[in-house]
């Protein structure tokens, strides 16, 4: 578990796991666990869940999950 802090704002990120589109399983986005709420969010570096993500990955100890397309 890790914690990031942007803008002020603690968040707590728990899990983070990319996501594959259904039909061509092409890399879409990420599954994201944030104060224990799920979301998902898109490969959109303007989005700040992404830069969350980008961020938190940057964590020793903190690791994308990848269970393939």
């Amino acid at each position: 578990m890790a914690i990031y802090s942007g803008g002020g704002v603690i968040i707590m990120i728990t899990s983070v796991k990319k996501q594959y589109n259904s039909t061509n399983n092409e890399f879409d986005g990420y599954e994201m666990v944030k104060n224990g709420i799920t979301s998902t969010v898109p490969l959109d570096p303007d989005n700040t869940d992404y830069q969350a993500i980008q961020e938190w990955a940057k964590i020793e100890g903190n690791n994308i999950t990848d269970n393939g397309a």
